[in-house]
């Protein structure tokens, strides 16, 4: 795209937010909102205070004109050539204004407005919509304002002036703070919600009374007052808010607090941020509602859309503005940037485990899943979702960036702009919800990527959705939203979002120049678009990661130099990478691209055009966008010459159901729910949904590709990415083994090592458990974990899956977490341990351990009691006391080769209180060099299972004595990792086990989740 392409795109852009603006100024100031089509304000609804989409946003305090002011600071510094610099004065004049309504936020006489003293107004507002849209917005004017973010060719100079120092503006005004006292003032009326016993914040406050609603809230507990009053329908207030807006406080009140000193704002928002994720589910998944007097997760649902969305932005770029700042070392939480990029790291590795669909499914995307298991819940993509690729671009994630935006871009090509909800399943939009309401999400993560890349196709992008707002959101006095992205039905409002977020993001894609685009400094923009900054004269020069007088431990991240991503580069002969990507037709394919409609077209409701949209030119018109299969919105000069879609991957499917056993009616479905998965005590009528799945860490022999059954849905309950399927014994004693459908099969290589560990008492815990004898033994640990595998079935294959988990909305409890030790004292320890291969391997003793149903576990103490530790038994012999009086011998791995070390072992008379099991130690440093090379004549263990990447050690020669000679009864062996944890469980044994392992096939291939007991 050429510079006077961009440029007059840009005019565009300015264009387009002052259509908007000037119209919002003329209509409805003071309210807070202008109702396009009407072309009147839009105020709350007073006679519904329930009206609360309505009514969380607008607080009647001139909200629209608070969210504008930052896009203003950033259009006055690219101001049209040759023409006054109509922005600046705008930005000056819209803070002049305010401080005329609601004065300059200090104590005397100036601090009253003609509306209010400061926001002193009797509306009940959202605290999460009022701290991102009225705090934020404020803070970033205030910081264009003083020049801490920069407005180019402004360059504020504190003066006095009448007896008032400060920057002074031609209109009039002496600029020395009002909009940071302003903000100060809002910030102070939303803290009462924060009195809460969890730390969340209430979701609502009036900004004049606080929260008398709430009558369980600390400030409420007044006995003289009694309870709160009710709301007009009697129902007590909604106490349920969202980690969004829980924990999207922190980069608002953190930048209050450190411009103001005032540390109220700062220690609650990261007090919220830090009370969601110390929530978070056992597999690392926030929900979207929770209950603020509880801590409770309202609903099992979970994504990265609505709801969530902004709790993993603020992880991120809390990270990049605390940079070089002090924090609070005796804080609860370590409050470090370092803390909230390792919640963003984390959170993010979960997101791309349980969340995120890979390519075999058509193209990478985001569902909604289960907040505990990870199990699929539903097929939506909702539009606020849009904003997760520009955050993965902003953290280096490049690729996972340019291939889940590309799915956008196709809904947006489809659509004309991307409706509220979409399903991936029917194609269609999801459940009514059709409408855009000018949201910039879409917009943002364009803007990311092209800075991340600089990649042509996003201006192309770009333009396609500056030319579609054009033709179809256009009103005589503003900018309406669509109520209806199919028929172009026009909504009667204009967000304040749009003109502080949407065309921000607009003007600064095309603005490359811009000082925002340049700048050189750990700024952020927040979740409603208001760039923030930590002023340097605030930052500490001093390493600000850890405490100064906390001894370092260094991790293997800081030898690591930190790096960003290389943008992909171009294909040959083409000039964007993108349009050049082989799985580009894969995100059309999954858009359902192919439905919109042609050109030739011209009646379709796509292409809504009357008379009375002077803004709208014929080119707006007649744009290629949104009517071309591909490239969708390059041109045709950027069209690889020879571009190759490669084929899209699909899901081998397989179902598996058994008859119902006469002599089982009673136990037909029997399934219980655990935090490992299922446990199934019937398989009569039982029906196991399978996909077949690549596993990327398969013996060297198989190439590393194996592919393995993995078990999604068991009957109609959907299963999670890890979890299993756990069957006893006995339920699968009576099977055939050798179906070719369902063959049970005994494991080569690897088997369980079942230890019971002694538990030493606290002392607070002694009495106690002299005088009860009903002990809870702590969790006991499978050590028998899957590796990475990748998603689950086809979408339309799940559909029957979507409400089979409807009675389960809480954490699942497992019978695992309580259940009875062998002994009141002792704990039990299931590790995995591979089986020695070659000429010296002897038979492994197994043990018969009953498993009891309603405890998930054995209750009978283990045979093996007596253990000696030695060393790694490589110089000298073992005395022979020791074999003769232990029935398990640990050694340790290395310094010699295996046989050695069972050769060390002296010859002994076999006995019932005699040698029957060495066990040998790996360490880490054998496990990493295990993991790279799989030769040396040592064969990788061949499971599904990856315990420490443990080999099967190889005795290359028949077992010996001391002497040399043959020995007559070979010892047994089992190799498990773990290094000196290992070796500290072991020496904690009071007994010790080995337990055969078993898995099944069908056709052939390895189910991975099904374990046998």
């Amino acid at each position: 795209m050429t510079d006077d392409a961009k440029q007059a795109l840009k005019q565009e852009t300015r264009e387009i937010f002052y259509h908007g603006y000037d119209n919002y100024m003329k209509h409805a100031f003071p309210e807070d909102e202008l109702r396009p089509l009407t072309c009147a304000p839009l105020t709350r609804d007073r006679e519904n205070p329930a009206h609360i989409e309505l009514n969380d946003v607008l607080g009647n305090y001139s909200l629209t004109l608070i969210d504008s002011l930052s896009t203003l600071a950033i259009l006055a510094s690219s101001p049209p050539k040759r023409a006054a610099n109509k922005a600046l004065r705008n930005f000056q004049d819209g803070i002049s204004l305010l401080v005329h309504h609601y004065g300059d936020g200090k104590e005397g006489e100036s601090g009253k407005g003609a509306r209010a003293r400061g926001f002193d107004v009797d509306s009940k507002v959202q605290v999460f919509e009022t701290v991102i849209r009225g705090v934020g917005g404020l803070l970033s004017a205030h910081e264009f304002a003083v020049g801490d973010l920069p407005i180019r060719g402004y360059n504020p100079i504190i003066e006095a002036k009448g007896g008032e120092s400060g920057i002074i503006w031609s209109n009039g005004l002496v600029y020395d703070g009002q909009l940071l006292r302003l903000a100060h003032d809002l910030a102070k009326r939303l803290l009462p919600a924060f009195n809460t016993l969890t730390g969340l914040p209430y979701p609502r406050v009036n900004l004049r009374h606080g929260i008398p609603f709430y009558a369980n809230s600390p400030l409420n507990m007044d006995a003289e007052h009694g309870q709160c009053p009710r709301t007009p329908s009697g129902n007590a207030e909604v106490t349920e808010t969202c980690s969004a807006g829980a924990g999207s406080l922190v980069m608002e009140f953190t930048t209050l607090s450190r411009l103001t000193g005032d540390t109220r704002f700062e220690e609650a928002a990261k007090t919220a941020f830090w009370a969601v994720w110390h929530r978070r589910s056992s597999i690392g998944l926030i929900g979207s509602g929770i209950d603020a007097e509880t801590g409770n997760w309202v609903s099992p649902y979970t994504g990265i859309g609505a709801g969530i969305d902004s709790f993993f932005e603020y992880a991120f770029k809390s990270h990049i503005l605390l940079s070089g700042l002090p924090y609070n070392h005796t804080s609860a939480n370590d409050n470090s940037p370092a803390a909230f990029l390792q919640v963003w790291e984390e959170a993010h590795a979960s997101i791309k485990h349980h969340i995120y669909r890979g390519a075999s499914f058509q193209h990478p995307h985001y569902l909604q899943v289960d907040l505990y298991t990870g199990a699929l819940r539903a097929f939506w993509v909702d539009s606020l979702s849009a904003y997760y690729p520009g955050l993965l671009a902003l953290a280096g994630e490049l690729e996972e960036a340019v291939s889940t935006h590309l799915l956008y871009t196709a809904l947006w090509t489809r659509y004309s702009a991307i409706p509220e909800r979409w399903s991936t399943a029917t194609g269609n939009i999801e459940s009514g919800l059709r409408w855009w309401g000018g949201r910039p999400e879409f917009i943002e993560s364009t803007w990311y990527l092209y800075r991340a890349t600089m990649d042509p196709w996003y201006l192309h992008v770009g333009e396609m959705a500056l030319r579609d707002i054009k033709r179809r959101c256009w009103t005589k006095c503003g900018w309406a939203g669509l109520q209806d992205v199919r028929t172009g039905e026009l909504s009667d409002r204009m967000e304040s979002f749009f003109l502080g977020e949407t065309a921000k993001y607009l003007f600064l894609l095309f603005d490359e120049d811009h000082p925002m685009n340049t700048l050189d400094a750990p700024f952020v923009f927040t979740t409603e678009g208001h760039p923030l900054i930590i002023p340097k004269r605030l930052r500490d020069t001093t390493d600000s990661t850890r405490p100064h007088d906390a001894p370092f431990h260094p991790t293997p991240q800081h030898f690591i130099a930190p790096t960003c991503p290389v943008a992909p580069p171009a294909a040959p002969l083409t000039y964007s990478s993108t349009a050049a990507r082989g799985d580009i037709f894969h995100a059309a394919s999954l858009a359902k691209l192919h439905l919109m409609p042609s050109i030739e077209n011209l009646e379709s409701p796509l292409v809504e055009f009357t008379s009375d949209h002077p803004s709208i030119s014929v080119s707006d018109l007649t744009s290629p966008s949104n009517y071309t299969f591909y490239p969708w919105t390059l041109p045709l000069d950027l069209v690889p010459p020879h571009g190759l879609s490669s084929a899209m991957a699909s899901h081998t499917t397989f179902d598996l159901s058994f008859p119902n056993f006469p002599e089982s009616t009673a136990n037909i479905g029997g399934l219980t729910r655990i935090i490992e998965g299922i446990l199934v005590s019937s398989m009569s009528g039982l029906r196991l949904g399978m996909v077949k799945e690549p596993f990327f860490h398969a013996p060297s022999n198989t190439n590393g590709n194996l592919d393995l059954f993995r078990i999604y849905a068991v009957s109609n309950v959907a299963l999670g990415r890890d979890e299993k399927v756990f069957l006893t014994r006995d339920v699968i004693s009576g099977f055939n083994p050798v179906d070719p459908y369902f063959t049970r099969i005994r494991d080569l290589s690897m088997v369980d090592l079942v230890l019971d560990v002694g538990i030493e008492p606290s002392p607070s815990e002694e009495q106690e458990l002299t005088t009860d004898s009903n002990v809870s033994a702590p969790v006991i640990t499978m050590e028998t974990t899957l590796e990475s595998l990748d998603d689950v079935a086809q979408p339309s294959l799940l559909g029957s899956l979507l409400q089979n988990l409807q009675s389960m909305l809480l954490e699942p409890r497992s019978p695992l977490a309580q259940v009875k030790p062998p002994t009141p004292q002792m704990a039990r320890h299931i590790l995995g341990g591979s089986i020695p291969t070659g000429p010296g391997a002897a038979p492994i003793p197994d043990i018969d351990e009953p498993i009891d149903l309603d405890t998930f576990s054995s209750t009978s103490p283990l045979p093996g009691n007596n253990i000696y530790i030695a060393g790694d038994l490589c110089d000298e012999v073992l005395d022979a006391k020791h074999v003769k009086e232990n029935q398990v011998l640990v050694i340790r791995r290395g310094g010699c080769s295996f046989s050695q070390k069972l050769n060390n072992i002296p010859s002994f008379a076999p006995t019932a209180r005699a040698l029957q099991l060495v066990i040998i130690v790996s360490f880490p440093e054998h496990d990493s060099r295990d993991a790279e090379a799989n030769g040396n004549g040592q064969r990788k263990a061949t499971t599904a299972y990856s315990e420490h990447n443990l080999i099967q050690p190889l005795l290359d020669k028949i077992q010996t004595t001391p002497a040399g000679m043959p020995r007559p009864h070979p010892i047994a062996a089992v190799m498990v990792g773990g290094g000196e944890e290992t070796l500290e469980l072991l020496r904690k044994a009071r007994g010790v086990g080995v337990r055969r392992r078993w898995w099944f096939e069908s056709q052939g291939v390895r189910i991975s989740n099904l374990i046998v007991l």
